[in-house]
Parts: C-alpha cells; structure tokens; sequence
C-alpha cells in the first residue's frame, strides 16, 4: 500500500511538471508564431529573482525621487524575457503612466541600424571599408583639415594626409565633428551651418563638404556627424529613400511596428515627454513639432522613435548574429566587423577622445556605430567582455553582451545634457549583472 502511495505522487508529480512543461512550450511557441519574445523565469535562465529585485527597487526609487519622470526597463537572456516593467510616469502633469509600450525618441540609439543597413548594402557588394568616401560622395573630394590658426586667429586648412575612408566614417574616426560638444573653431562652424536642419539629405551633405574635418582622419576620434552621413550613402548606394529602406529592410522583417522617423497621429498618445532635468511641469521639452510628419532629411544619426519593444527585437537579432525568428538581416561576420574595435591604440592611449560615459581608453574601443566593452574588468564593469552598446541623449540605452547571452533595453526621456542627470546605465548594468548568479544557466 506504501509503496502504490509512493508511485502514486510520483506519477501525479511527474503529471503536474509534464503539463508545466508541456504549457511553457505551447506558450513559446505561440510566441515565435506570432512573433513575440517568449518569457521565463529568472532562475531558469541563471538569474536570482530575489537580487533582481534590487534592479526593481532602484528605477522605483529613481521614479519616486524625481529624478525621471518614468522608466521602461527588459532584460533578456538566452532569446526569452527574463524582466519587463514599466515605472513612473510617459507625462507628470497629466499623470499618463509610463507603459511598456510608450514611444519614445530614441536620437542616437538611430545609430546601430543605420550601421545595420550600411552592412547590409556592404553584403551586397555597394562599398567596402578601405574605399575613399568621396568615391560615392564627390562633394567631399576636396575636403580640407584644421590644423590651426593663424597670426590673425583666422583657422588654418591643409590636405588631409589620406582621403577620409568609409571605415573611418563607421567608426567615427574620419575627422567629422557635431558641433555641440566642442569649442574649437571648427566646431564653431558646424554649429553655425546648421546641418541637422538641411531640407533634405542632398543639403546636409552639401553643407557638410563646405566644412573642414577637425582633425586628421585615423588621427582621433570625435562623435560626429558621421552617421547622418551614413544615411545619405544607404540612400544613394540602394536607390531608395533612407526612411523606406529601414522600413522595408529593417523595421517591417524584424516587426518593429512602432519605430520610423515620425510618429502616426493615432500613435501620438503613447508619446512620452522628454524632460530637462527632474520630473517637474517646468522641465518639460517642446515636443517636436513635426512629430506626426516625415522628416525631409530623416537623420540616421538620431532621428527615430521607438519602444523598449521594438528595440529589444533589433538588439536581439545583432546578439543572434544577424538574424531573428527565422529572418536573416545580415550575416554572423557583418556582426563581427560591426562589433570589433576599429580605433588606434594611439588614440585610445592618448585619453582625449570621447563623450559622456565614454572616453575613449585602453579597453574601450569602437566599432561600426557600437562601442566595445573590450576589458570590462579594466573599465570598472562587471559586464561580459565584449559588451557592445550605445544610448542616446535623450537618456535611452542598451547593451549586447555575447559572452553571457544578454540583452537589455532602458527607455527614459531626461536629457543627459543638463546637469543631474542619474548614472542609469551604469546603475542598471551593476545591478544586472550582480542577480546573475549562475551565467553557466
């Protein structure tokens, strides 16, 4: 009688886990049918739920301090959701929650798929990194680089020691400046040209050959207009408007439903504000006055929206090595040239270049449109080597860790500009990184 008792749990045990089990792969795979992300449990995939809390409790208390008016954070391990939430608030005036869906301008996390589609046109032969850039933009052949200034304070030009190549140009290291984050008088005349409110793509690249380089090309590296550059060769090489390329190249195969360069007027009540500085009425921003209409020069260094959602898809798919459920955008190697540094040690030595969180250092580097955690532990991270990221000034950030197969995606709308602003990033990755107690999961 014992013994049929015995038998008798086991196999009711053994039922229930079936049946768990059986629930969990029906529920994956009406994930994949219908292109959603599948979810599990931390423990099942090496993190602590209960040291994952502190993640939790640390956005809550970043909501409940002002400090963001609200927060979207998910964190994926091994292709499945380990953690998606939603704090505080898309607008503090009118109380509108922050939801997992709410749409935010995402400025230069625009950069990776700009880099995304430049790789795919490199696949099919259109360029290749060695190449001069004024081979497929002629207005930039006669570019000339600042070297001074003279006895009257006049700036001083001379030829570039190399034409600036299209390696240089992915890597932010051809001799391009912004403008805003600098003081030389090169920066001056960038600032004073414009570029980013060029009618179209055809004017920004025709101001921008008006301008000298700052500096040298492979000689430094200085965040740039680089990649709204970019967007104009993803134009020019494919025969087709940036913006449809990504549509119909990018966003559409991978299901990004919610991510272009403008937002649909059904859409406009997910938008989420974006704030000066702490979660008052007085920080809020202007919004954009052309939110709901398509850009005339569809900037591919910050111009999309997005959600936490739609960006954990196109992190998913580099992380996948090009390709996601099923769809293949590139191939595992044009990952790897993206994802692989392409800075001088003579650069990096020289600790003079970089931006924000990122000073260009021994064990930093950068690839095409991503920089490269290359020595974590060198940096103060506790992030798998080789971690490649990017954020954007709006405060959005991500980061793809292959060595511990994680994604995560961090949506807040403060502009990191202003003083105060929260170290979330760093915050976020210490915090995810010390609930994954078990990586070998």
């Amino acid at each position: 009688m014992l013994i049929r008792r015995v038998l008798g749990a086991a196999s009711l045990m053994l039922l229930v886990m079936t049946s768990q089990a059986g629930a969990q792969a029906a529920k994956q795979q009406r994930a994949a049918a219908t292109g959603e992300f599948p979810e599990t449990k931390p423990e099942l995939v090496g993190f602590s739920a209960e040291r994952l809390s502190r993640l939790d409790g640390a956005m809550k208390e970043l909501v409940d301090a002002g400090k963001l008016a609200g927060v979207v954070t998910v964190l994926a391990r091994h292709g499945k959701i380990v953690e998606e939430k939603a704090y505080g608030y898309a607008d503090v005036a009118g109380q509108k929650p922050m939801q997992k869906d709410s749409i935010v301008r995402i400025f230069s996390m625009t950069k990776p798929i700009t880099g995304i589609a430049m790789m795919m046109l490199y696949e099919e032969g259109k360029w290749k990194p060695s190449d001069p850039i004024a081979r497929y933009i002629p207005e930039f052949r006669d570019l000339k680089v600042y070297s001074g200034v003279d006895k009257d304070g006049k700036p001083t030009l001379d030829k570039p020691a190399h034409a600036p190549t299209m390696g240089e140009l992915m890597s932010h290291s051809a001799g391009f400046t912004y403008g805003f984050f600098g003081s030389t008088p090169v920066d001056k005349m960038y600032v004073e040209a414009q570029l980013l409110n060029s009618a179209t793509l055809q004017e920004f690249i025709d101001r921008v050959a008006k301008l000298p380089l700052l500096y040298q090309p492979g000689e430094g590296w200085v965040y740039s207009v680089s990649v709204d550059i970019q967007g104009y060769l993803v134009e020019k090489l494919s025969g087709k408007p940036f913006a449809d390329f990504l549509r119909e190249r990018i966003f559409l195969p991978l299901g990004m439903k919610d991510t272009g360069f403008f937002v649909p007027a059904e859409k406009l009540g997910r938008v989420a504000s974006i704030y000066q500085g702490d979660a008052t009425a007085a920080s809020v921003m202007p919004k954009d006055p052309g939110v709901s209409q398509p850009p005339g020069m569809p900037s591919g260094g910050g111009g999309l929206y997005s959600t936490a959602g739609d960006y954990l898809r196109f992190a998913q798919m580099v992380l996948n090595g090009g390709e996601l459920n099923g769809v293949r955008l590139v191939a595992p190697s044009s990952i790897e040239l993206m994802r692989t540094n392409h800075v001088s040690d003579e650069v990096k030595n020289a600790r003079k270049f970089g931006i924000g969180l990122y000073q260009m250092q021994p064990g930093l580097g950068f690839g095409y449109d991503f920089a490269i955690l290359e020595d974590p532990l060198k940096l103060g991270s506790t992030a798998g080597k080789g971690t490649f990221l990017w954020d954007g000034v709006a405060g959005t950030w991500f980061w793809i860790d292959p060595t511990n197969d994680v994604v995560f995606v961090g949506i807040i709308q403060r502009w990191l500009m202003a003083p105060g602003a929260p170290d979330v990033e760093n915050l976020s990755r210490a915090l995810t990184y010390q609930a994954l107690i078990n990586p070998a999961k």
